[in-house]
């Protein structure tokens, strides 16, 4: 018997495991030679019947769906019954709407099976489909190593993949490379499709417990509704506490002067404001296209017991990435039916080469067309500047609010000025023109009110999260 366990070993709560799916038998379509002795063999050495064990687990002592690989099973390797265990996994987690875990250790299909073996990608995507149809939830790990079909059709395509540091993880097994190939190349690490945005979250083995949990927890379907309600507002509106605000930036300031307190590095950030609104959050990172944008926040959060998904941006030009990103946790929060909170804080969009050659035209697009589209309530606010598209996009087309300090315009005052050919003394006479201020905002009916950012900001540390 191995002695080392199974990475899924290391998530699933000890003892919780109920396994379902052992009467499935593996079979032998391709007729190769020698296979049903290497089969014996490799249930001989694990203990286990299949490369895929599937069952019904706690994590964190969160219910959920389990399948997990046996990489001594052969490299893990995904023949017919694995594939069929794994749908039956899926089947069993729409029908007691638990979310689905799945914890690889695998090289990819089974070569002794074949184009079956090869064809278990199709039924698995089938499987993922009619549970994303469902609103089920879709947690994976990609441990060492998550390589071809199994990463490109199970793994990678989850609503959030947790990987560990160091893992192997691509769709190119190490045998199957170009010739020449550097075989320690970065790009065929967890760490490199972390950094790309492929992968979510890196965990070291002892803490992936802990990570799943939370991903299950927040994002159950025994634990949020089947219509959600709008995002709660995150600060009391201005009037309605305690008396001392006056509609907006501070008293008696002029436009030019309310932008400059809105590009203060003293007022409350997207840092503050989150950590003010939410307890535990789990995050999304990067667009599965290869990009990370810095300057975005995404995930999940829970707010008095809800789940609320966020979009939070953090002062800086947002990128294609991050509106793809944005895009992405929005089709989330969709599919699984929660609530949207969007803050607002950019100077624009990114308007480098780079960013035209990586699309950021279409990006925005598609974002403006998901937000409205959306099938759940998006609240939104303006929480420092808001300037043109890169600021709209990520804006409500019904529930849009405004900091104190925030303004909304269609350019920035010096970009106004520059392109109506005025100088620069001429800029703080541009601002009033804009009509950015919070007061301006409400007096036209663009925002729906005016909020006030949250208190104790002078001086504080960002959020350490």
């Amino acid at each position: 018997m191995a002695t080392d366990r199974p990475l899924y070993a290391e998530v699933a709560d000890p003892g919780s495991l109920a396994r379902f799916g052992e009467e499935i038998e593996a079979a032998d379509p391709s007729d190769w030679p020698g296979y049903p002795d290497h089969l014996r063999r490799a249930r001989t050495a694990t203990g286990a019947r299949h490369a895929v064990t599937t069952g019904v687990a706690t994590v964190g002592g969160e219910p959920c769906v389990l399948v997990g690989f046996e990489f001594a099973f052969l490299g893990g390797s995904m023949g017919t019954a694995e594939g069929a265990r794994i749908v039956r996994a899926f089947s069993v987690a729409v029908a007691e709407r638990l979310p689905m875990v799945c914890v690889s250790a695998s090289g990819g299909s089974r070569m002794q099976e074949g184009t079956s073996a090869l064809l278990q990608m199709q039924a698995v995507a089938a499987a993922i489909a009619g549970a994303r149809r469902a609103g089920i939830p879709h947690i994976a790990v990609a441990g060492d190593p998550t390589t071809g079909g199994v990463w490109s059709s199970l793994i990678a395509d989850a609503d959030l993949v947790i990987s560990v540091p160091g893992a192997r993880v691509s769709f190119s097994g190490s045998r199957t490379r170009p010739a020449g190939t550097d075989p320690g190349s970065p790009e065929y690490l967890a760490d490199r499709k972390w950094a790309q945005g492929f992968i979510d979250v890196l965990s070291p083995v002892p803490g992936l417990r802990a990570e799943v949990a939370a991903a299950v927890r927040m994002l159950s379907p025994r634990s949020r509704e089947d219509s959600p309600h709008r995002a709660p507002l995150p600060a009391w509106p201005a009037g309605a506490g305690d008396g001392d605000c006056d509609g907006g930036g501070p008293p008696g300031a002029d436009a030019w002067t309310h932008v400059g307190a809105a590009r203060s590095l003293r007022r409350a950030r997207a840092d503050r404001w989150l950590a003010g609104y939410f307890g535990p959050t789990v995050e999304i990172r990067g667009d599965r296209c290869g990009g990370v944008d810095s300057g975005l926040r995404c995930g999940f959060g829970s707010h008095q017991g809800t789940t609320i998904a966020y979009a939070a941006q953090t002062g800086e030009r947002i990128t294609p990435a991050g509106c793809r990103t944005a895009t992405r946790l929005l089709e989330l929060a969709a599919r699984l039916r929660l609530p949207v909170l969007t803050l607002i804080d950019t100077p624009g969009a990114a308007a480098a080469p780079a960013d035209e050659a990586a699309g950021i035209g279409p990006a925005i697009a598609e974002l403006f067309v998901a937000m409205a589209s959306s099938p759940v309530p998006i609240t939104s606010v303006v929480i420092g500047e808001g300037v043109s598209g890169g600021a709209l996009a990520l804006a409500s087309p019904s529930d849009l609010w405004i900091a104190q300090d925030g303004y909304l315009a269609v350019t920035s005052p010096e970009l106004a000025a520059s392109i109506l050919k005025l100088g620069v003394h001429d800029i703080p006479q541009v601002a009033t023109w804009l009509r950015l201020t919070p007061a301006e905002l409400m007096s036209r009916g663009i925002i729906r009110g005016i909020i006030r950012p949250p208190a104790g900001v002078a001086g504080q540390a960002a959020d350490p999260r």
